[in-house]
């Protein structure tokens, strides 16, 4: 266990040295083009949850490390409980809390393991433990990841795939240019909540729902 803590310090850290890198560089052309398309909200990489065929998808912007978005994670599920057929949520990462990419390098990894919404729910019920003062420590996530089935020694090489840097600096470009500057931002089939909080989410997803299942 040693071991795989100073692995995965020396891993955050180059995840979080290239991903600094990698915002440095100006946007291609090609990303620019896509952007203004209208493609920003939802990106081929985007965790998915629920049907495709849903006629409702709620976009949330979300950081692993952002205490709103634990408060949002229960009600979020209980919508996809309540409506199973008709809402999907697509999941985009604004990891705006330092460290916090390096929680999301842990979500990536274990999702080639099948273990992402495991994970995600494991890092918002042990939240308070790894994050200190708004800033997220992985290495204090890391024994927690013991309770589930996941080989961690794949966990701790996949996180240092260059496509996880990548992911991330294409989804906070897509968050600079929806305006969604803060976690979590909701958006209810592209549309913004007129305001945030919880009873604004829940009209306008019903607004949706009875909108295309009359």
């Amino acid at each position: 266990m040693k071991q795989s803590h100073i692995t995965l310090i020396a891993l955050v850290l180059i995840a979080g040295a290239l991903l600094a890198a990698v915002l440095l560089k100006p946007q291609s052309q090609q990303d620019a083009t896509v952007s203004q398309g209208g493609a920003q909200l939802i990106r081929e990489h985007s965790p998915r949850v629920g049907p495709e065929q849903a006629k409702v998808t709620i976009v949330e912007f979300m950081d692993p490390a952002c205490g709103t978005c634990r408060q949002f994670h229960p009600y979020v599920k209980r919508m996809l409980q309540r409506y199973p057929d008709q809402i999907r949520v697509v999941l985009r990462y604004a990891p705006f809390h330092q460290g916090s990419d390096g929680m999301v390098a842990i979500l990536e990894a274990a999702r080639k393991q099948n273990k992402f919404g495991q994970v995600l729910d494991l890092m918002f019920d042990t939240q308070s433990q790894w994050t200190q003062n708004h800033i997220a420590y992985p290495d204090r996530f890391w024994p927690f990841l013991d309770a589930l089935e996941l080989d961690l020694d794949r966990l701790a090489q996949d996180m240092k795939a260059p496509e996880i840097v990548h992911i991330i600096q294409q989804d906070l470009s897509d968050a600079r240019q929806l305006g969604a500057d803060k976690t979590p931002t909701f958006f209810v089939n592209g549309r913004a909540l007129p305001s945030f909080g919880l009873q604004q989410l829940t009209q306008l997803v019903e607004a949706e729902i009875a909108k295309h299942y009359p």
